[in-house]
């Protein structure tokens, strides 16, 4: 059952740029991330110089995704880009769970073969991550792939005293392996069930409102797996490492392995995985905040107990919510992202998404993505305009081209501030609004030149910032399936635009005479009445500028 090669580096194997030197930008001497099991902010220093290796909890494709499932895909996609912004290799492993109860029960329930369930689904999540401008994994296993790995580690735990093979009356392998928990004094360090000490806040929203093992009752985020539940188990704590198949069960849903038929549990899925591609040890590992307890918790465990290192440090993004409880299709409250993207552009809907912090709940409501669409215009606005008047955009080569070190200090220090999105945000509308007051200065003065190498350098920084976010309107995959709906590289003005820009002149230019010859009643009423249409009107010295909402 063993394999016959060793872990691989897969920024050698399978990433061209891994040819490339490494040059980690400055700026990424100040990062700072959370870990859920110090329950602290530390500063970050990777395991191995110029490379970070990560691995998120992909789907469990057993249906179609919804809006929680891709706040999680949104929030680590952007994580990695500010790896990737800082100048480090990343190697990105997410992993899809293509067996799994709930794809046998429901495949079975509407007369389909479980494994062309799955893979309808996986393709759904493929095209939604795509879709929201989602960067593809370096590598996407499924469970289903990586048999022999997880017998494999099984059979380590096994040797190393950490689990137990459940056998029939004849003393045969039932099919049922379970990890024994009370073997390893480590258990619980992840989600401090042994901790007394008092926690931060952040830890304390989690613990309320996240599966714990601290939470008595039923847990309805957290239904338990039928083979948890077995009689045969040692101690209630113990969870399934092998799973003995059920009579429902299809024949091409069972393996064979040295402790009985069945298939594999949940938790030593990723343990195999993350291990098969990212070796022994690595930085950080993702997911949703739901996956704490008991999928991480376990996980930690089975990998350590087996012999390996687990991850330096483990991240989990907060749920989405919908008037304050979680989003979840068992709720009765999940959105679909084909239903949502029915309504909203793709790229707003990415805004809205990744708009706080990972860590932070975000809550789902048509004011949210009202907010977002009100981000697309003013940041559409700015781009398209600067373009004009320079003739033309930065390219794409220049804007990804631009490091770290040479982003606005805001922006830098707000993603080094565990990846502060909202602080982020607020840097790149402040450079905007810096942007149109030089473009308003351009047809006023005689140093034009020098003003609009300031406009060019102002766009540039805009659309680095937006590209670390993934939300450049001028990159993939906005242009070419038009999500961002209407963006312009600005080497022409649209019709739409020059009207606007007409109109909205006319009116400062009747504002400017008003308030010259003191009627600040008039100037007021234009004002208002361009601030009720969604224009912002900003007054300087060196005259008045606009910009949308």
């Amino acid at each position: 059952m063993g394999n016959s090669q060793e872990p691989q580096d897969f920024n050698t194997s399978v990433m061209p740029s891994s040819l490339t030197p490494v040059h980690v930008a400055k700026a990424a001497d100040g990062l700072n991330l959370y870990d859920t099991a110090s329950h602290q902010v530390s500063h970050f220093v990777p395991l191995k110089p110029g490379k970070v290796g990560i691995y998120v909890c992909g789907a469990t494709v057993q249906s179609s995704p919804h809006i929680g499932h891709i706040r999680a895909a949104v929030a680590f996609d952007i994580v990695r880009r500010w790896f990737l912004k800082l100048g480090y290799k990343v190697t990105f492993v997410r992993n899809v769970t293509d067996i799994d109860d709930k794809i046998l029960d429901k495949a079975a329930t509407a007369g389909q073969r479980w494994w062309a369930r799955a893979y309808y689904y996986e393709r759904e999540f493929t095209e939604a991550y795509n879709t929201l401008g989602v960067l593809p994994p370096t590598v996407e296993p499924r469970a289903t792939g990586h048999m022999s790995d997880m017998i494999d580690l099984i059979q380590r735990i096994l040797d190393n005293g950490h689990g137990y093979v459940v056998t029939d009356a004849d003393g045969k392998p039932a099919g049922n392996v379970y990890f024994d928990v009370a073997s390893w004094p480590h258990y619980g360090e992840l989600t401090h069930q042994k901790q007394t000490a008092e926690v931060d806040e952040a830890a304390a929203v989690a613990d309320r409102m996240g599966p714990s093992v601290d939470a008595t009752g039923d847990d309805k985020y957290n239904p338990v797996d039928p083979a948890d539940a077995s009689p045969d188990k040692h101690d209630p704590r113990d969870f399934a490492l092998w799973k003995a198949p059920k009579d429902t069960d299809p024949e091409d849903a069972r393996w064979s392995t040295p402790f009985g038929v069945g298939r594999p549990g949940w938790h030593i899925e990723c343990s195999a995985m993350s291990h098969r591609y990212l070796g022994d040890g690595f930085d950080i590992h993702g997911g949703g905040l739901d996956l704490r307890f008991p999928h991480h918790e376990n996980e930690m465990a089975q990998t350590r107990a087996a012999g390996y290192p687990s991850a330096a440090r483990w991240m989990h993004s907060a749920w989405v919510t919908a008037k304050g409880e979680k989003m979840s299709k068992s709720l009765g409250t999940g959105l679909s992202v084909p239903s949502v993207l029915a309504e909203n552009s793709a790229w707003v809907v990415r805004y809205a998404l990744g708009s706080v912090q990972y860590r932070s709940m975000l809550e789902w409501s048509g004011q949210a993505l009202v907010e977002a669409q009100a981000a697309y215009d003013r940041v559409s606005n700015f781009i398209e305009r600067a373009g004009v008047a320079l003739g033309g955009q930065p390219s794409r080569e220049e804007v990804t081209g631009i490091s770290a070190d040479d982003l606005p200090t805001d922006f830098v220090a707000a993603m080094n501030d565990d990846v502060n999105v909202s602080g982020a945000t607020a840097a790149i509308f402040t450079t905007i609004r810096s942007g149109n007051t030089l473009l308003s200065q351009l047809a006023d003065r005689a140093d034009s030149e020098a003003v609009q190498a300031e406009v060019r350098e102002t766009l540039l920084a805009v659309r680095a910032m937006l590209d670390t976010l993934g939300l450049d309107p001028l990159a993939e995959p906005w242009v070419s399936a038009g999500a961002a709906g209407g963006a312009s590289d600005g080497t022409t003005e649209t019709p739409e635009h020059a009207a606007l820009e007409a109109l909205i002149t006319e009116q400062l230019n009747a504002r400017a005479e008003a308030r010259k010859a003191r009627d600040f009643a008039k100037a007021d009423q234009i004002r208002d009445t361009l601030a009720e249409a969604g224009i912002t009107i900003e007054d300087g010295l060196q005259g008045s500028t606009w910009s949308l909402k």
